[in-house]
């Protein structure tokens, strides 16, 4: 690997600094310190391949950082959060004392488009988190325990991400404790460190049931408290299941992206059009601020129109 891409120990040992600064000081998630460790990384080879250091910033050198992103082909929402990481740092830096003045104080933040999410019907969700009791492949034979196994954890995984709309990263931290079948409850660990207590459906209540009974003792390594598990016997990480979820929308939904994300927006939408109250609606979902939850009635409204214009004699 040629030197220009080793970033030297003090880089490294810089930005574990502030990586430590955002977990146990701004108590953020470790999917954002993992983040802005990767955004900072990203910053810190940039400019370590020409021949400075983080503490040698400039204005000029940060937008010619964002310029080469842009170069990339990164989207403007990754390189909106690279700005934010940045500015971020630097604020960190110049209160520690190693630079004088912040040299991202006048960086500007690229517009994002705010897109409304994407939002499945309420029968092609149901008919995703069921899949894996319906695949057109399912492992029947009796020689095949992980296949099973693995069939019973996706529709456990599935149920809990529409039945509850969790996020990916939620999911995949529960333990065992976690979920109380008796009073229909999870308990969610969810962004910085704040937690919630959230509905278990009939029907997750039921395919968690399955999962513990007849799957994740196939799976699971001797000891481990993870709820759900990967193949290895290891704690399901966010890839694991956005491949689970990308997987079986392909097979159902050919043609059309489906995320974890699509479905805890599913999950959103669909109280709301139900009649459920936004504030009820913010609690479930874990959003800090109403605002952020609001976006989902702008999605409920676009397709009340959409179904007047298909519907109505005179749209």
């Amino acid at each position: 690997m040629a030197t220009r891409d080793v970033l030297p120990p003090s880089e490294t040992e810089l930005i574990e600094a502030f990586a430590d600064h955002l977990r146990l000081e701004r108590r953020l998630s470790e999917h954002t310190v993992a983040a802005y460790r990767r955004d900072l990384g990203q910053l810190a080879l940039f400019l370590h391949r020409n021949d400075a250091r983080l503490l040698d910033a400039t204005p000029a050198r940060l937008r010619r950082f964002l310029a080469h992103q842009h170069t990339m082909g990164y989207a403007r929402a990754s390189i909106g959060r690279r700005v934010a990481a940045i500015h971020t740092f630097y604020r960190w830096v110049t209160a520690q004392g190693l630079l004088d003045a912040d040299p991202a104080l006048a960086l500007g933040r690229p517009k994002v488009v705010n897109r409304l999410p994407t939002v499945l019907r309420p029968g092609e969700a149901a008919s995703l988190v069921a899949s894996p009791a319906t695949d057109a492949s399912p492992p029947e034979r009796d020689d095949d325990p992980v296949g099973r196994a693995v069939h019973l954890r996706d529709r456990a995984v599935l149920e809990l991400l529409y039945g509850s709309g969790l996020r990916v990263a939620e999911v995949c931290s529960l333990s065992l404790g976690d979920v109380d079948a008796t009073r229909a409850r999870v308990l969610v660990h969810g962004k910085g460190q704040k937690d919630r207590e959230v509905p278990l459906s009939d029907f997750a209540r039921d395919a968690v049931d399955a999962w513990l009974g007849a799957g994740r003792p196939r799976l699971a390594r001797a000891g481990s408290r993870a709820l759900f598990v990967n193949r290895r016997g290891a704690r399901v990480g966010t890839r694991d299941i956005r491949r689970v979820v990308e997987r079986y929308g392909r097979q159902l939904l050919p043609g059309r992206r489906v995320t974890p994300h699509t479905l805890r927006h599913s999950f959103a939408t669909h109280l709301l059009e139900g009649g459920a109250d936004i504030r009820a609606v913010q609690e479930l979902l874990g959003h800090a601020s109403v605002a952020t939850t609001q976006r989902y009635t702008h999605v409920s409204r676009a397709r009340l129109f959409a179904a007047y214009e298909r519907s109505h004699p005179r749209a």
